[in-house]
């Protein structure tokens, strides 16, 4: 007969899983804190091992050194309307595409999902990828981060299965009786009960957009539309080059200070992120559980 009352192995196994989940959220969340204090402590401090679980000589200098380069508030912006614009527009390609492709009448589904399932495992590579973007006249514009790469065939299967899953078909049904269309079923019905797929494609398209710069180091030459990505990484690299330039008190000082931005820089890249991800956890956790067993 099971009872409410939990027994002296529950509570024992109750404190082993809290406790390795303890130790587990420590291990993934310390090094990030760490980031965090090193960015405000002074480079010495860090160095020496001495830095712990609060700032050690706390400092603004870094992320003075950081805003104070030129283009960096530019690259800012670029990045915000990349994701912004990036995400919106993948979520108006792939989504469509997925619920087309979810219905069960659509002639020729399955040969248009084997298709596209095709350019998961085989592309045309860069050189040719290059040359269509060139020839389409997106190369060193801001249309070539956010439209030539929108299609995203992982997207629209998460998408796909969610739509056949969660969606019962009598909807389509009863809609259908009521005079309603394909396109009046998607905008009206399946997009407000899909919260939850949206919520998750949107944060996995908005982060990797926002930490996008292979596609802008390819394709984009004018400074004024780099996104921070790219910036942050020149900022780096001109820092760490002036090391072997200079020696003694100089050299140790230009140490400090690359490595102080360096740690600055990663919490710059990472702050909005990290900020948005609290408004749609929820649904990110229920979109995640797509496929799972129910029952």
């Amino acid at each position: 007969m099971v009872t409410g009352k939990s027994t002296g192995a529950d509570k024992v196994f109750n404190i082993i899983v809290y406790t390795i989940a303890f130790i587990s959220l420590i291990a993934i969340m310390y090094p990030l804190y760490f980031v965090i204090l090193a960015s405000f402590s002074e480079p010495g401090a860090v160095t020496n091992g001495r830095v712990w679980f609060w700032p050690v000589g706390f400092t603004l200098d870094g992320y003075v050194a950081l805003f104070e380069e030129s283009g960096i508030w530019i690259a800012y912006a670029n990045t915000v309307f990349y994701a912004l614009a990036g995400t919106l527009i993948s979520l108006v390609v792939n989504l469509p595409a997925a619920f087309a492709l979810s219905r069960r009448n659509l002639f020729g589904r399955n040969t248009i999902m084997f298709y596209f399932v095709i350019t998961m495992f085989f592309s045309g590579g860069l050189i040719p990828t290059f040359l269509t973007v060139r020839d389409f006249g997106l190369l060193d514009t801001r249309l070539v981060m956010i439209l030539p790469f929108s299609v995203s065939v992982f997207n629209i299967i998460v998408a796909r299965t969610f739509f056949t899953s969660s969606i019962p078909e009598e909807l389509w049904e009863s809609a259908r009786l009521d005079g309603c269309g394909n396109a009046q079923y998607f905008l009206k019905i399946a997009l407000p009960l899909s919260k939850a797929i949206i919520a998750v494609l949107a944060l996995w398209v908005a982060v990797g957009q926002w930490n996008s710069f292979f596609t802008a180091m390819i394709y984009l030459r004018s400074e004024n539309l780099q996104p921070l990505q790219i910036i942050l990484r020149r900022i780096l690299i001109n820092h760490e080059h002036l090391i072997p330039t200079v020696s003694g008190e100089h050299m140790i000082a230009a140490l400090r200070r690359a490595n102080l931005i360096r740690y600055s820089s990663i919490i710059v890249s990472t702050l909005p992120i990290m900020l948005f991800y609290p408004f749609i956890q929820k649904h990110f956790n229920q979109g995640v559980m797509i496929g799972s067993v129910k029952g």
